[in-house]
């Protein structure tokens, strides 16, 4: 071959592999952007701005709406505290099935009690947004167990399970409890993430000691509210940012965003499950709650708070959610 003709070849060649590297590099890049801003550990999805208003199809929580919340969760943390402070608790910690080390505090309301409630908080929060919840079911005698969540406060890992690796973390903390009394009667209660976490837990074969399951929040699946929050935050289609994103995560976090759903573990679901959520839910829309709540062939009841937003039922009507709690788990554990 002439040497004119081998430059020309050359060229060609390299044209080629620039073409075919753009669009790999580019993948790579969002994917790897979207990872880290969602689920790596120090990422920012925590800092949530609403770019595009029109996704989100909810009336606004009206001001006096807003002032009942915010007293009672101001009343609601004060009391918190307090019972934290002044209750026997104990640090505990369990190793994950991926190694990392697991850690949370017991509040031991009664050291014979049979009664425990495993307590669960959402994405990128801290067991501090859910000791209320604990505090309630200490009031009712159990023993109560909130778990820092994998790659949040406490405990190790370098990226959000978002329900999906956390279900086996839990399985972990249940085997702890049951370490410690064989014969426990667990209920699990988890928030937003927390309740994406005990939702695609019921699928799976828990121990006969669960008895029932409280989710506050939880949205349908991994992937749902991705799509959702991408339309939301960024104003971007689910194609192909969600596709580039699941396939980063797969390699990187180890889970696949799609497999991860609440709605086909609920359909598998044998212990009782209480469906709560606020109408006024900005984050996780109301209808996943319906979806999650059809999806379900156990024994379920729901519960839809007028006026709330993501996670604030328990502030907006304390009495109504909590009242509505332990008569479902009265009717439930048996």
């Amino acid at each position: 071959m002439k040497e004119p003709n081998k430059k020309i070849l050359k060229r060609i060649v390299n044209i080629i592999l620039i073409i075919i590297l753009i669009p790999i590099l580019a993948i790579i890049g969002i994917g790897n952007y979207f990872v880290n801003y969602a689920i790596l550990r120090t990422g920012n999805g925590g800092d949530r701005e609403v770019k595009n208003t029109d996704s989100i199809e909810v009336a606004n929580i009206d001001d006096e709406a807003e002032k009942i919340i915010e007293e009672n969760r101001k009343n609601e943390k004060q009391l918190a505290n307090e019972w934290a402070n002044n209750t026997e608790n104990k640090k505990v910690e369990v190793t994950a099935n991926d190694g990392i080390m697991l850690r949370g505090t017991e509040y031991i309301t009664k050291e014979d009690s049979d009664k425990w409630a495993i307590v669960l908080h959402g994405y990128h929060s801290t067991p501090n947004s859910v000791i209320s919840i604990g505090m309630h079911f200490s009031e009712k005698g159990y023993n109560v167990l909130i778990p820092s969540m994998r790659a949040s406060n406490e405990s190790e890992g370098k990226y959000i399970g978002m329900g999906w690796l956390d279900k086996d973390d839990l399985q972990c903390w249940i085997n702890l409890v049951i370490e410690q009394n064989k014969d426990a009667e667990i209920v699990l209660h988890g928030s937003s993430m927390g309740a994406a976490t005990v939702l695609m837990a019921s699928g799976d074969e828990l121990p006969q000691n669960v008895k029932a399951i409280i989710e506050d929040s939880g949205y349908t699946s991994v992937w749902d509210i991705f799509a959702s929050e991408a339309k939301a935050r960024f104003n971007l289609p689910t194609f192909p940012i969600l596709n580039i994103f699941k396939l980063v995560a797969n390699v990187r976090a180890k889970y696949d965003i799609k497999e991860a759903s609440a709605v086909e573990q609920v359909k598998k679901a044998t212990i009782p499950i209480l469906f709560i959520h606020g109408d006024s839910d900005d984050f996780v829309p109301e209808y996943m709650c319906e979806e999650l709540f059809e999806a379900a062939t156990c024994k379920k009841e729901k519960l839809i708070i007028h006026n709330a937003g993501h996670t604030e039922s328990k502030y907006k009507e304390p009495e109504t959610y909590y009242n509505k709690v332990f008569t479902f788990l009265e009717s439930s554990i048996k």
